[in-house]
């Protein structure tokens, strides 16, 4: 199995290195099930260091030129070689737990998608107030937040992204 975390950055030169450091932390759920991770990076016509930053951790850099999420998350795709395809932000740090989960999921053979709730560390009483009701409404709609979503290569490539 192969997987593809795909990351769509604009100027987060501040934020991306912590952030891919922690990703790398946490594709270790799939390294100890023999997976292949590959680390892509979307530059989305960033006017500071993000490639730079990308580039020094490893990742390989992809540019799409219309700041757009949605068309930075398919260039990332289009670049991917992964059997599945992990949409993760570029503030975003997810555990080595949420990728493990993520990766049960994948072997029950029930999902083709996924995502997850949000959690922010550090948010004031009314940010925490907006997510929980979001988390809420999330599970209950079975929505899922754009900040990780995870989706089988094949089918997402199937619908055009």
């Amino acid at each position: 199995m192969r997987v593809s975390v795909i990351v769509p950055a604009f100027n987060e030169e501040l934020l991306l290195a912590e952030s891919l450091a922690e990703i790398r932390k946490a594709s270790i759920a799939f390294s100890l099930r023999g997976w292949a991770v590959e680390l892509i990076v979307c530059d989305n016509n960033s006017t500071d260091n993000t490639a730079g930053i990308a580039h020094a951790a490893g990742a390989t850099v992809v540019y799409e030129p219309l700041n757009q999420i949605a068309r930075a998350r398919n260039a990332g795709a289009a670049a991917a070689t992964g059997d599945w395809l992990f949409f993760v932000d570029a503030d975003s740090h997810p555990s080595r737990e949420l990728f493990g989960d993520a990766a049960e999921q994948i072997l029950s053979g029930r999902v083709l998608a996924g995502g997850a709730t949000i959690r922010m560390n550090e948010t004031m009483r009314a940010a925490r107030l907006t997510l929980g009701l979001w988390n809420l409404v999330s599970r209950w709609r079975t929505l899922m937040a754009g900040s990780f979503i995870f989706v089988e290569a094949a089918a997402f490539r199937s619908i055009g992204g």
